[in-house]
């Protein structure tokens, strides 16, 4: 556990179906509180104010959600991309831009994972079936909680430091995925299908991007729990 408690900033959610309403899911939170942070939620603002909030805090998780513009790396929206929510993509990308700017312990899950790759001149996959011949079902129908495929995770990385290097089952959740990688950027982890599945930064302390969701495992997966113990342990050394 972190030696003391870090105030852990969570960027808020919002798609079409609540769209007069900011939002987190309750696992995100349950997850910060259980490896000892303090969450806070920061909704959708000018960019000072995102950058204001953040300033407070000692770490930042970019939570999941609707599909990244795909105009933000330069392509016209494929038929198959998703519900796509502005709000969210400048709250998300202001929220990492000051992160990365200021070396603030990150953990990136699923969207957020692509918003970091986007962030630093990556792209993204659109929509995996349509993409990617042979692709495995990377949006599972089975409870959160429940693994459904294997990763590869590579060996002397930040996140094989964590959860170990070799195979580790998680859940599938998302039908975007990393395309090209963004600068300062290295995989950590990849599917059977070859679809990436984890990002982190080679030029900062703790810059973590899974495409999984942890926050839905930490009750059944050691790994998982792992994820956020050490995330927060970043941040409270701040």
């Amino acid at each position: 556990m972190a030696s003391r408690q870090a105030l852990i900033a969570l960027v808020a959610q919002h798609n079409g179906e609540h769209p007069d309403t900011y939002f987190i899911r309750k696992a995100y939170v349950d997850a910060i509180v259980q490896a000892g942070g303090i969450p806070l939620i920061v909704p959708p603002q000018p960019k000072e104010r995102v950058a204001a909030a953040l300033s407070q805090v000692q770490g930042l998780v970019l939570t999941g959600g609707v599909d990244v513009d795909p105009r933000l790396y330069g392509e016209q929206p494929r038929p198959s991309c998703g519900e796509i929510s502005p709000l969210r993509d400048e709250l998300d990308l202001a929220a990492a831009a000051y992160a990365l700017q200021h070396n603030l312990p990150l953990l990136a899950i699923c969207r957020g994972v692509q918003v970091l790759n986007v962030a630093l001149g990556g792209s993204l996959v659109q929509d995996i079936p349509d993409e990617v011949p042979g692709a495995l079902k990377h949006r599972q129908q089975a409870p959160g909680w429940y693994a459904t495929h294997a990763v590869a995770v590579q060996p002397d990385t930040l996140l094989s430091s964590i959860v170990g290097s070799g195979t580790l089952d998680v859940n599938s959740l998302h039908h975007q995925a990393v395309k090209r990688v963004g600068k300062g950027l290295r995989i950590a982890a990849t599917a059977p299908d070859g679809i990436i599945e984890a990002l982190e930064s080679t030029e900062h302390r703790f810059v973590l991007g899974v495409q999984w969701h942890p926050e839905l495992m930490v009750e059944s997966c050691p790994a998982a729990r792992a994820v956020f113990e050490h995330f927060v342990q970043a941040a409270a050394a701040e």
